[in-house]
């Protein structure tokens, strides 16, 4: 079966959404949408444009970002924190979120920002009460996301959404992949090239399913709206002049350097 990669680009001034068939690194062109495939019944236009004079931007423009903390036991041990009894969420801004390439802006405001690999899931159905068993079918999609984190202030503050609402402190990208099982993934980064983290979806102590379960419970979930699902062991330092990836099987890399968000 053909696996479609759906993206959103910049081109000639616009955004706009397209699809390209799986290995779209190696695509000659882009099929153009006529909107935006999370949220709207959007077709194919028969417009093609070539790969090479697109941006790519962040897949999908959240409303809102959910995300869980303390969800693989590898990277509990190593934070040095309790497990919890149920899943520990909190929300990430919208406007955290920047693009594949584009650049994570150290603050002024801390001296350790760091790295989480992570899954991220696209909504795409408006999603209330969902039971575990038909939550897969309100996802649109999957996409490699970084929630980074500035971890003094993590400290400091004791709770974690402030340290992870800066500006750029959300890359997601490449593409949005539909029909992955987010139960069995590999899930890496590295920094500079360097491996840093390597782990599997199937590790999380909530999956996926359980997570909209739960989520839903308390809150709607809208096309396309975001849950970050936690981060395995290797977490570490950026600095600005680093290149980090996060790299998810059956999606792709995101890439993103460091740049100092000093003015």
């Amino acid at each position: 079966m053909e696996r479609w990669q759906f993206i959103r680009f910049g081109h000639e001034g616009r955004v706009r959404f397209g699809r390209v068939a799986a290995g779209a690194d190696g695509a000659a062109f882009v099929e153009v949408l006529s909107g935006d495939p999370v949220r709207t019944d959007a077709g194919v236009t028969g417009e093609l444009v070539p790969v090479s004079t697109v941006r790519l931007l962040a897949p999908v423009a959240p409303g809102k970002i959910v995300a869980v903390g303390r969800n693989y036991a590898d990277h509990i041990a190593e934070m040095g924190m309790g497990e919890p009894t149920i899943p520990r969420l909190f929300l990430k801004p919208p406007s955290a979120v920047t693009g594949p390439g584009a650049e994570i802006r150290y603050p002024a405001q801390s001296r350790e920002v760091e790295y989480e690999a992570e899954l991220a899931v696209v909504i795409g159905r408006r999603a209330r009460n969902v039971n575990t068993a038909d939550a897969l079918a309100y996802v649109f999609g999957y996409t490699c996301a970084n929630d980074v984190t500035a971890r003094d202030i993590q400290r400091a503050d004791g709770q974690p959404s402030w340290a992870k609402a800066f500006d750029t402190f959300c890359p997601l990208g490449p593409w949005i992949v539909p029909g992955l099982d987010p139960t069995n993934l590999g899930i890496r980064s590295t920094v500079n090239g360097a491996p840093r983290q390597g782990a599997n979806t199937g590790m999380m102590l909530t999956p996926v399913a359980d997570l909209i379960a739960y989520i839903t419970a308390a809150l709607t979930l809208e096309p396309g709206d975001v849950v970050l699902t936690g981060t395995p062991s290797g977490v570490g330092p950026l600095k600005p002049g680093d290149t980090v990836s996060v790299s998810i099987d059956g999606i792709g890399t995101l890439e993103n350097p460091v740049i100092s968000g000093v003015e």
